[in-house]
């Protein structure tokens, strides 16, 4: 590592609470993925972060400033950051699976360091953003596939449901907003009601977890979700109870009418010889989030594809 970032690193931990007045210099940057994502610098930097400790928010300024000296495009930090959140809690553990160490839970025995090396910080950081930048392609994959490919997890579809946290955590200590458009994106969507903000909120918070068959999440115990166990538990969330099948839930209603048009929150419904199968959360745009199928990640994609059995949607409503 260079001494430049060392020093660079030093003066973040030393003058944290100074940082955390700091205002960078405005720069614009983008990368698309499943849709995409544009990071400003240029805010305030609040060094609070509802859930993550002053130790926390003191090693994601680490991994930012790093990612600055490097040069990795804004995006790059939300994703090391998303990977220190899944793999460590944002804290330099001194120990993890096997032989896995530090922040990002590297380990010596796959070429990642010395034991002494990993366990800091600053290295740590510089050795997951050289292996960032060597995967070609990676600012056109999204936040779980780039993490993934690097990381090599036996949790595959872990590092996506930390998007969220990460950004904030990001804005936080470095003044950096992220916004998303296209498929990937969960942000700024104008939904019609409270219920509707709320269940797309709490999906948007499942990102990344996987699909199982009559899962209901991490709440009751499950790894992750099937579609209705997924927009149940959304709008669950709301205190807008439904059914637990997609069929159930389209026959519940009440339904949007033929060429209406939909609304963030709306329920999407797909079927094959006349039996509903499918069933995905609208946030607009286009776009819906859905647990989708085994083998993939709750996450946002268009809700209408070529030669797609999509037959309808319904308009949950809270309770009177």
């Amino acid at each position: 590592m260079g001494s430049k970032i060392a020093v660079g690193v030093a003066v973040v931990l030393a003058m944290f609470p100074v940082l955390l007045g700091a205002v960078p210099q405005a720069v614009v940057m983008a990368f698309t993925g499943n849709g995409s994502t544009t990071c400003t610098p240029g805010g305030t930097t609040t060094g609070s972060v509802p859930g993550y400790g002053a130790d926390q928010l003191a090693n994601a300024a680490i991994i930012t400033s790093v990612g600055k000296e490097l040069q990795v495009p804004e995006p790059g930090w939300v994703i090391a950051v998303a990977v220190a959140i899944q793999e460590s809690t944002l804290r330099n553990l001194d120990h993890g699976d096997r032989d896995s160490l530090g922040l990002f839970q590297q380990r010596p025995s796959q070429g990642w360091g010395t034991p002494e090396q990993i366990v800091d910080p600053t290295y740590a950081a510089t050795q997951f953003y050289r292996h960032l930048q060597a995967l070609s392609g990676w600012q056109q994959m999204s936040l779980n596939d780039a993490a993934q490919t690097i990381q090599r997890s036996g949790t595959p579809d872990a590092y996506g449901r930390h998007e969220t946290d990460a950004e904030a955590i990001v804005a936080a200590v470095a003044g950096v907003a992220c916004e998303h458009t296209g498929a990937g994106g969960c942000a700024n969507i104008a939904a019609p009601t409270p219920a509707a903000l709320t269940a797309i909120n709490y999906a948007c918070g499942q990102r990344g977890l996987p699909y199982v068959w009559g899962g209901n999440g991490p709440e009751d115990g499950d790894a992750g979700f099937d579609c209705s166990g997924l927009t149940r538990a959304s709008y669950g969330a709301a205190g807008v109870p439904l059914p637990r099948t997609s069929r159930e839930q389209y026959a519940a209603g009440p339904h949007v009418p033929a060429g209406a048009p939909l609304l963030p929150g709306d329920l999407v419904f797909y079927a094959t010889a006349g039996r509903v199968h499918h069933v995905g959360l609208y946030i607009g745009g286009g776009n819906m989030i859905d647990a989708p199928d085994f083998g993939q990640a709750v996450k946002v994609e268009p809700y209408r594809h070529p030669g797609d059995d999509y037959i309808g949607a319904t308009r949950p409503t809270a309770p009177r």
